[in-house]
């Protein structure tokens, strides 16, 4: 795909592979990488909305934006206030839009771990992803022990909510 358009900070971007640009404060350090949200993949003539693919940026770094300087000022009245700011902004870059891998043979014993995921999903009880921790630990107690494993292996592998690992090891102790 040509480009994406993310979100960010409340705000999209236009992006393409190999492109700076300045955004409001991250929370994410220097030279880190992180997923922004993907609103929609375009080029060729073709675009998705919601698409599944994901963009790679890379912080690159921390600058203050320009000072903009403000003034107050009421005619006749000898009244004058200034006051300014610069904004705190990242320059982040756009690595990688979609995934660029080739196929390896690495990639090979990654594909049997979702399958062995589906039939763990399979066991899950009915809307377990959308519970919340304290409906969890009210739950579990009426979940048989083949659930409450598969609650378990669901939240080390994807969720690793503290209180609803500890919530299900105690139900699996005893």
């Amino acid at each position: 795909m040509a480009y994406a358009i993310i979100s960010l900070g409340g705000k999209q971007y236009r992006v393409q592979e190999g492109e700076r640009l300045l955004v409001d404060r991250l929370p994410t350090e220097e030279g880190k990488t992180f997923h922004p949200d993907v609103l929609m993949l375009g080029g060729d003539g073709k675009f998705e909305l919601a698409p599944k693919t994901q963009v790679t940026a890379r912080v690159v770094g921390s600058p203050l934006g320009e000072k903009i300087r403000i003034g107050k000022y009421r005619p006749k009245s000898g009244y004058r206030r200034h006051t300014g700011f610069r904004a705190k902004l990242s320059q982040i870059e756009i690595e990688s839009i979609g995934s660029s891998r080739s196929t390896t043979k690495k990639d090979a014993p990654a594909k049997e771990a979702p399958a062995k995921q589906e039939a763990a999903g399979e066991k899950l009880p009915r809307g377990y992803a959308d519970m919340t921790v304290a409906d969890i630990n009210e739950k579990s107690g009426r979940w048989s022990a083949e659930q409450v494993e598969a609650a378990l292996e669901y939240e080390r592998a994807h969720a690793k909510r503290k209180g609803a690992l500890a919530a299900l090891e105690a139900r699996k102790d005893s």
